[in-house]
C-alpha cells in the first residue's frame, strides 16, 4: 500500500457508508438507533464523524443493514454489482483452497501415523 490512511479517513469511510446504507433503507438515524440498539446521538456522532466504532458497533450496524462488515469500510468507487461480486467470488475461492489444503493436512497426518 503506498498510501498511508489515517483513522479520520476511516471515520469518513463508514460516516460515508452509514449515511447511503441509511438512504438506500428510507432509515432515519432515529430508525437506525432503534434497529441496532445503538443511541441515536452516537448515530450521529458517527455520521458526523466525531466518533470510532467498535467490532460491537460495526457488526450491529451491518446486521441492521443486511451487509457484511467489509461493506462499511469501501470506498463510495467499490460500491457496485461488480466488485461485490469480485470480493465474494474471491472470499468464495479463498475458503474453497483452505478447506482443500486442510483436507490435504489431515489425510498426510493420517498417514503418518
Amino acid at each position: 500500500m503506498s498510501k498511508k490512511i489515517d483513522e479520520k479517513q476511516i471515520y469518513n469511510l463508514i460516516s460515508a457508508n452509514i449515511k447511503r446504507l441509511r438512504t438506500l433503507y428510507n432509515f432515519s438515524q432515529l430508525d437506525l438507533a432503534a434497529n441496532t440498539g445503538l443511541t441515536h446521538n452516537f448515530i450521529n456522532d458517527i455520521e458526523n464523524s466525531k466518533k470510532g466504532i467498535s467490532a460491537r458497533s460495526l457488526a450491529k450496524l451491518s446486521n441492521a443493514f443486511n451487509v457484511e462488515p467489509y461493506q462499511l469500510l469501501l470506498p463510495e468507487s467499490m460500491h457496485n454489482n461488480d466488485m461485490i461480486s469480485y470480493v465474494k467470488d474471491f472470499n468464495d475461492s479463498l475458503q474453497k483452497i483452505v478447506s482443500d489444503l486442510t483436507e490435504q493436512y489431515l489425510a498426510k497426518d493420517k498417514k503418518v501415523k
